[in-house]
């Protein structure tokens, strides 16, 4: 069975820009530098931004109607404007169900329009506590991990210094070691020399016989 093509979810860029960025000519600085953003305004979902803009900009400026005060507890403006959906919901149902063709529904679409927006807006202002809390996790985590690594090393390192005080305890000592040594050479050498003279004594013996053997032919 084939194995299974790695399919890129972007296409591949083009080969003309590809072929500028060698690693040849970026070590001589030959490659293009990327261009300048020098765009005072954008389109984004069908909406025009400014460069300067905050990242989330206030209710005020997009020409929405603010429904709860410019000081405010997220937590429970968030729960006011849970309920507030839930009953125009309910409202909605009510006027699908007796006066569908009336002014009114339109309203209450308007209104759940806003309330959703609204909640929305509110999340959105969580993100960067959000963003300083998902850091603060990520850093804790590597703190934790480092310092599990390094206990897994203080314990590696302990192993082996004891190893290595063990290995040590069960050598012999110098000195006999040297005496050992000593013995050893010294017996050598007497067996050599106890070797050459019992050489010297078997030839005397022959040259002797030799002797004998022509005296006794006279």
């Amino acid at each position: 069975m084939s194995e299974a093509a790695h399919v890129s979810s972007l296409p591949l860029p083009p080969l003309q820009y590809v072929n500028l960025y060698t690693d040849e000519n970026i070590q001589k600085g030959r490659a293009p530098s990327p261009p300048k953003s020098n765009m005072d305004t954008y389109t984004m979902f069908g909406s025009t931004y400014h460069a300067d803009d905050p990242i989330i900009r206030p209710l005020e400026s997009q020409g929405i109607r603010r429904l709860y005060p410019q000081n405010y507890d997220h937590k429970r403006e968030l729960k006011k404007l849970n309920h507030s959906i839930l009953v125009n919901f309910l409202d909605m149902l009510d006027i699908l169900i007796r006066c569908p063709d009336t002014n009114k529904r339109e309203e209450k679409k308007e209104d759940i329009n806003l309330l959703f927006i609204h909640t929305h807006h509110l999340i959105n202002e969580f993100r960067p506590h959000q963003a300083r809390e998902t850091l603060r996790v990520m850093l804790d985590v590597q703190k934790r991990q480092r310092i599990e690594t390094t206990e897994r090393f203080q314990k590696q390192l302990e192993k082996v210094m004891e190893v290595l005080q063990t290995t040590l305890a069960s050598l012999p000592d110098t000195a006999d070691m040297d005496n050992k040594l000593l013995v050893s050479t010294e017996s050598i050498e007497m067996a050599e020399k106890e070797k050459h003279s019992d050489d010297k004594e078997e030839h005397c013996y022959g040259l002797d016989r030799i002797m004998c053997d022509i005296v006794d032919a006279m």
